[in-house]
């Protein structure tokens, strides 16, 4: 399943400036004062020395992100081929297959309005995954693992890239519009490979601690939706009545490049679409959503400007063409569905003068990435960067060892430092 491509093809929203180069110095704008020698100061034309370096001591490290600093061009961002797949089962174990993958199958158009209850089942038919378990970057590198020696571009192209969760990413896109949750990424690098992994920050631990009743039915209602909408075997129908397990995924496993970072990401598929225009993955891929019915024109403003950028970024980067949404009502029930094309969800707030733009979350990513790479300089996979943010300032970085920020297993830098496996031979004929 690994895939080959050729030339490297430019991913453009529809709203960039079309250009093929990396992230031009537009998206650095403002950067000047940031990217200023310490111990210098530019004020209306004249250089002030600062104090004696014994007297100050050396600023942090820290990158902001105003969306102002980052209009400009959109970069450039390699079209993401898929690279393989693996599946998570009922007991949350991996596989190197696709046995978990799923099947789109919507209900008829012509027939009545889809009418899904998505409280069947709650609690009684509900096994959610453990989140108290810390699965890091791990099922990703046993992927890696199996098929470090058939990446195109070898070992040496892993040296150079970053290799991380599509959620992650998209966390990273939203930034510059993020009012309310911040974030923490511990960084290691090894073998000359960037690896990202999200460390949960005590305020996520206290809200998911602290979860209330019907948030919890919440989540529930989304998988619920999705087992209405997939069938496990092409061209059958959807079977409603069994167990959701939320410890069963099927994982992606996608190579990109933004500006000049290759990336190496991996990210869960709901489910694919056999009537698709192309059964080449991702294309054929279709993410599904559920939201409330909205009912005034103030609602919907509001979902284009919040709901649809999580949306946006979260389809965007592995190349998914559809998000299907199901509409809920108070009681419960899926009344209408709707499909929003990836590709023209930025339409809806181009005119907002409080909206989201593309170009930003890309230029700010592309710049995060830059700011990991040249600060994560040593070679250690005990040594980790926490890169931190909070909603109205910039992101900072401290730097740990070990417990409990270090994130890359023992078995996993140990498999990676032996020689790689000598391909198997082919039998000779009878």
């Amino acid at each position: 399943m690994i895939a080959s491509s050729k030339a490297e093809k430019p991913l453009l929203h529809p709203s960039a400036s079309v250009t093929s180069e990396p992230c031009g110095s537009a998206s650095w704008a403002g950067f000047e004062d940031f990217m200023e020698p310490r111990g210098t100061k530019r004020e209306a034309g004249k250089t002030e020395v600062a104090e004696p370096r014994n007297k100050l001591p050396r600023p942090a490290p820290s990158l902001p992100t105003d969306p102002a600093l980052y209009s400009g061009p959109f970069p450039f961002y390699r079209r993401p081929s898929e690279l393989g797949c693996f599946s998570l089962d009922a007991q949350r174990q991996y596989h190197g297959d696709a046995r978990a993958l799923r099947y789109y199958s919507p209900p008829p158009t012509n027939g009545p309005g889809p009418n899904f209850d998505l409280r069947d089942g709650y609690p009684d038919r509900y096994q959610p995954r453990d989140e108290e378990v810390q699965e890091r970057l791990d099922h990703l590198l046993c992927w890696l693992l199996e098929h470090r020696g058939q990446l195109e571009g070898g070992p040496g192209w892993l040296a150079g890239a970053i290799v991380t969760w599509r959620g992650h990413l998209t966390k990273l896109l939203t930034t510059p519009y993020e009012r309310q949750e911040g974030w923490q990424l511990a960084a290691s690098r090894f073998q000359g490979t960037l690896y990202l992994s999200e460390v949960e920050t005590p305020a996520a631990r206290a809200q998911r601690l602290a979860r209330p009743p019907l948030l919890r039915e919440l989540m529930y209602m989304g998988y619920k939706f999705e087992q209405y909408m997939c069938a496990d075997k092409p061209g059958s129908s959807p079977d409603p009545s069994g167990e959701v397990n939320t410890n069963v995924a099927f994982c992606s496993v996608l190579r990109s490049r933004l500006g000049s970072h290759p990336l190496l990401f991996s990210g869960e598929v709901d489910c694919t679409d056999p009537q698709a225009p192309s059964t080449q993955p991702p294309t054929c891929y279709v993410e599904l959503k559920t939201s409330k019915e909205m009912h005034s024109p103030g609602q919907w403003r509001s979902f284009y400007r919040h709901k649809l950028l999580k949306w946006w970024a979260q389809s965007f980067l592995p190349g998914v063409p559809n998000v299907v949404a199901g509409f809920r009502n108070p009681e419960g029930f899926v009344s209408s569905l709707k499909t929003f094309p990836t590709m023209e969800m930025f339409e809806y707030v181009r005119n907002d003068r409080d909206g989201w733009n593309p170009s930003v979350c890309m230029n700010f990513c592309a710049a995060f990435l830059s700011f990991a790479q040249s600060t994560v300089v040593q070679d250690d996979p005990r040594l980790v960067h926490l890169f931190s943010w909070e909603p109205g300032g910039p992101v900072t970085v401290s730097v740990h060892r070990d417990a409990p920020y270090a994130f890359l297993p023992i078995w996993y830098v140990e498999a990676m430092t032996q020689d790689l496996p000598s391909p198997p031979k082919t039998p000779s004929p009878k």
